[in-house]
């Protein structure tokens, strides 16, 4: 049984009034953050703590082992986790492919195949970017239930992905009405049920989807990861996937209602945004609030320190020595000086390659020096 190729996609759904509000609240939040008084230095601080969480909670819906504390370790540090290898490349291959999302975004490039297969490229690389873009599968795959081992979901024939693929990227570039919520929640959903490689499906439906939102204005900054929503409950996300009367793809599925998944998507979306906003709006706060005291606090030399953290979010012993012209060992003491007086944190604990970043408190005032 195959599809028929003359048929173009066209997914049957519903706006609800439950999607019609998650919507609203969206475009508030939307609103709301291009008005906050962040600064820039808090603001890339936001931005790369959502892409570790992206990172993490994206591998680990596939199952990866790592905490948040080890992701963030493996990234900014290249740390390694013995018998935790095929974790750890997982990692760096969904951070890469998220590094090719932001650079697609400011390159406002329609999305192509080639686009699709690249992100499935980097996030199978291992953190590697020189990389070929991946065909797809050339057989049939089936997505099996982990405990009973029984058949939860058969994809299409591998003859058929081709035409699918091509149908659902012809779709996404269409000009049309739909909200790019809507539209992004879609394409996630016919991604997965395409399921057009062996491995990596699930990964690169969510950059994929997230690439969608950035292009369409919906990127809030980049501060936020959808994906932390599904991996809180990752039962109600593969139950809002599971859609049409059978498991294989050709009885039912094709021609699916697929409104309950698009009003999962678009809640978790709402949601998303809205921890956002909170988040952002303590942060500026606090930046307002904190800003003339803290600076009050410091001394002359703290003061000047901070100008080496408008160049780099990290700095070295090294570059406390040339800044004051100290000898190394004692722009070391110094920089253990601060540590203990919580003005510095060590990040990289390594004596030759030590590194310190500002402890949280200073963050918010590094912009507003002169």
């Amino acid at each position: 049984m195959t599809t028929n190729r003359r048929a173009h996609f066209n997914p049957i759904f519903s706006i609800t009034l439950a999607v019609a509000s998650a919507l609203m609240r969206i475009e508030a939040v939307k609103q709301a953050i291009q008005t906050l008084p962040i600064t820039p230095r808090v603001l890339a601080n936001l931005r790369e703590t959502a892409r570790l969480f992206s990172t993490h909670y994206s591998t680990m819906i596939e199952g990866n082992r790592l905490t948040r504390e080890q992701v963030a370790l493996v990234i900014d540090r290249n740390r390694q986790f013995p018998g935790r290898e095929r974790d750890q490349a997982e990692v760096k291959g969904y951070y890469a492919a998220l590094d090719e999302v932001e650079r697609l975004t400011k390159r406002r490039e329609s999305i192509s195949e080639a686009t699709v297969q690249r992100l499935h490229a980097l996030v199978m690389g291992g953190g590697k970017t020189r990389l070929k873009a991946t065909r797809y599968r050339d057989g049939q795959n089936v997505i099996r239930d982990a405990s009973s081992g029984a058949i939860v979901y058969m994809p299409p024939e591998a003859k058929d992905v081709p035409w699918l693929m091509k149908q659902l990227i012809i779709w996404i570039n269409q000009n049309d009405d739909l909200p790019v919520p809507i539209k992004a929640s879609i394409a996630h959903y016919q991604y997965a049920t395409i399921h057009p490689y062996y491995d990596g499906n699930g990964r690169t439906a969510r950059l994929l989807t997230t690439l969608i939102l950035h292009l369409g204005t919906y990127d809030l900054k980049g501060l936020y990861a959808l994906e932390e929503y599904y991996a809180r409950n990752l039962k109600s996300y593969y139950e809002a996937l599971t859609i049409g009367p059978s498991h294989n793809y050709y009885v039912g599925r094709a021609e699916a209602d697929i409104t309950k998944w698009v009003a999962y998507f678009i809640e978790g979306m709402a949601t998303s945004f809205e921890k956002v906003r909170d988040q952002a709006l303590r942060e500026a706060e606090r930046g307002r609030k904190d800003q003339s005291k803290v600076l009050r606090n410091l001394d002359a030399k703290q003061r000047r320190v901070l100008t080496l953290f408008q160049q780099s979010r990290v700095i070295t012993a090294k570059d406390v020595a040339e800044l004051f012209g100290y000898r190394p060992r004692t722009a070391t003491l110094l920089c253990q000086h601060w540590v203990e007086a919580r003005f510095l944190e060590i990040i990289d604990p390594a004596k030759k390659s030590r590194r310190y970043k500002l402890c949280d408190t200073y963050e918010a005032i590094v912009d507003e020096i002169e």
